[in-house]
């Protein structure tokens, strides 16, 4: 084990949120990750909480049907609950199981690693990634952030807004400079923002990363805006500008393909009679 294994491990998980209901769902995410019966005392050491505050949470969770009692009683495993709400989820989610493989079949197609992302406040959460299997690579994994105003997916979401929105939601984010690229000049943001329009996708030209680029469009969405993009990431020694656009069909079927599983997943519509 190297050095930074050793100082992931240890680092106290942290259970914060800003309701009791999250701090809660926050040590169940920690508890999650075990593989073996654990104690009150061993999850005291790992998060750092004082005991009777984790004891009365776990007692919460214990009479929720969430946790129970093993071996003389002072040991806990997940409970009878937690696990259906686990098996139930990994039944049902075939969303995410059909935007997975139209990931997939995208990066077999272009050979890159690819990512599917939302826009989260002023910043671009990545939902799905499947990376390549070249040896270089720029690793971000689901649940990565990346400032909107200086990555491809981040910018096509702006492109959306009204002008007003727009500028009212950059003027209050913070617009750092990542690389020699980063756009942070609010006029300069917009006259890239109208090529995106124009273009129909837009680029991450090492913006965020040096040697980093990537391309994306969006996931289009009948009848509103789309909250929902897909991305191809690779260095700059692998993919030019000229290159990517070569990707933009594959990019377009993949999106399309996308927008199909999301509408089917949608309810259908009632009309009141």
């Amino acid at each position: 084990m190297d050095k930074s294994d050793q100082t992931q491990i240890s680092e106290p998980a942290h259970i914060d949120g800003e309701t009791p209901a999250l701090r809660l769902f926050a040590l169940l995410e920690v508890i999650a990750g075990k593989n073996r019966f654990f104690s009150l005392q061993s999850l005291v050491e790992e998060t750092g909480l004082p005991k009777p505050t984790l004891h009365r949470m776990l007692q919460q969770l214990e009479s929720a049907g969430m946790l129970q009692r093993e071996s003389d009683g002072r040991l806990y495993g997940t409970g009878l609950r937690l696990r259906r709400l686990a098996e139930n989820l990994l039944l049902n989610n075939t969303v995410h199981g059909a935007r997975h493989a139209v990931l997939r079949k995208l990066v077999e197609e272009v050979g890159e690693s690819c990512n599917i992302t939302a826009l989260s406040g002023s910043e671009v959460l990545y939902l799905d990634r499947v990376e390549t299997p070249a040896p270089l690579r720029f690793y971000l994994h689901p649940g990565s952030r990346v400032p909107a105003h200086c990555s491809a997916s981040g910018k096509l979401f702006l492109s959306q807004m009204p002008p007003s929105q727009r500028r009212r939601l950059l003027e209050h984010a913070p617009l750092e400079h990542y690389t020699a690229r980063t756009l942070t000049n609010l006029d300069a943001l917009e006259r890239e923002i109208e090529t995106i329009k124009r273009d129909g996708h837009a680029i991450d030209n090492e913006e965020f990363l040096p040697g980093l680029f990537c391309i994306a469009m969006l996931v289009p969405r009948a009848g509103g805006r789309s909250n929902i993009g897909i991305a191809i990431q690779a260095p700059v020694m692998r993919l030019s500008p000229d290159k990517a656009i070569q990707f933009l069909p594959a990019l377009q079927r993949a999106a399309n393909a996308i927008a199909a599983i999301d509408a089917e997943a949608m309810p259908a519509s009632r009309t009141d009679t």
